[in-house]
């Protein structure tokens, strides 16, 4: 399955963006989905994990409460709706597919495609 994530940007602190992330050329519904980041000098990290159903979710302690991972089965499409948006957000968005479970995916495991990055950028 091919990956492209959208959606990215500048924004001030405390704002919100909202990145799609469509498949192509694969079963959507076989992946489970996440979405990891990768901010200048660090090692990227997972943001959010979200299961085939849609119906089990997980997020790193530093997003939790404030962006939300969903998924259309329908559309083919992930998305992270991050809210409350913080200067340390600033970093390079990547979604993936992966055909194990969402624990694993966290885990950076089990991913068979990611996507191209799109940039965040949370201006102070």
């Amino acid at each position: 399955v091919q990956l492209q994530a959208s959606g990215g940007g500048l924004v001030q602190a405390g704002g919100s963006l909202r990145l799609s992330c469509a498949a192509y050329g694969g079963t959507f519904s076989y992946y489970v989905m996440g979405w990891f980041r990768q901010a200048p000098g660090k090692e990227r990290e997972s943001v959010a994990a979200i299961s085939r159903s849609g119906g089990s979710f997980c997020y790193a302690d530093s997003v939790a409460g404030r962006f939300t991972i969903s998924r259309d089965n329908a559309k083919d499409t992930v998305y992270l709706q991050m809210n409350s948006l913080k200067p340390e957000d600033t970093a390079v968005y990547y979604c993936a597919a992966g055909s194990d479970t969402i624990v694993r995916m966290t885990a950076g495991d089990g991913i068979d495609s990611w996507g191209k990055g799109t940039q965040v950028t949370v201006s102070s």
